[in-house]
């Protein structure tokens, strides 16, 4: 590859920078996880009591993973708009929770002591909950980024006729949703906070026309300095 070859593909894919974010959120999120000296609020609403635990959700629970990756990569290659909308409404989110686990400790004790049946779903259950503790759940990061991929594709330019992947993605998002409680992960309750983070990021990401409002500051500048 060359020097001007090198320097071509750099600026096309510029955008990258974001990515480092995740640099950021490993380390604060892994010190949350590691504070064992303090008291952790229960999340826990009588709803929660009336969910049965359900193993085979761990199959949307751990596609999660492959949604966000698989969706930020392909905007990644197609269109640096969504991608920077996407990963605005993902990583400040994101942000909003570790601030809120930070000053409100908060945890669960939902969690079977043994399950019900013994499987493959079971066994991948206990290696999650093994890897993760049952602390930092609310506002829930994993509804939150579910939401915030949907409402990517739903408001991807290039997407809007593919309805396959909308329906998709819709069924996913809410497939992914209904996991965490049903493998007792979070109470409904994280998921409503989580719910409402969303609607207000959306309110701030996607409804605001930036690109006009900017042009139109610099335009009104323009015009000051002229007079």
């Amino acid at each position: 590859m060359t020097k001007q070859n090198l320097k071509k593909l750099l600026h096309q894919y510029r955008h990258a920078w974001v990515l480092s974010y995740g640099i950021v959120y490993a380390v604060w999120f892994f010190w949350l996880e590691s504070r064992t000296d303090i008291a952790h609020h229960p999340i826990h609403i009588g709803l929660d009591d009336l969910i049965p635990f359900q193993e085979i959700f761990i199959v949307p629970y751990l596609l999660w993973f492959a949604y966000i990756a698989v969706t930020l990569t392909y905007f990644f290659f197609t269109s640096s708009k969504d991608f920077y909308k996407a990963t605005a409404f993902l990583f400040i989110g994101m942000t909003v929770c570790l601030i809120i686990y930070t000053i409100w400790p908060n945890g669960q004790n939902m969690r079977p002591t043994s399950f019900p049946r013994d499987n493959i779903f079971s066994r991948l259950v206990g290696m999650i909950y093994s890897a993760d503790t049952s602390t930092n759940v609310c506002p829930s990061i994993h509804v939150f980024n579910s939401i915030g991929i949907h409402i990517a594709i739903r408001n991807s330019e290039a997407l809007k006729k593919k309805a396959w992947i909308r329906l998709g993605s819709l069924v996913l998002m809410v497939s992914i949703c209904l996991s965490t409680v049903f493998l007792k992960q979070h109470s409904v309750f994280d998921g409503l906070c989580a719910i409402l983070l969303s609607v207000v990021m959306y309110a701030v990401v996607y409804i605001p026309d930036y690109p006009r409002i900017l042009e139109a500051r610099a335009a009104k500048k323009h015009l000051e300095r002229t007079i």
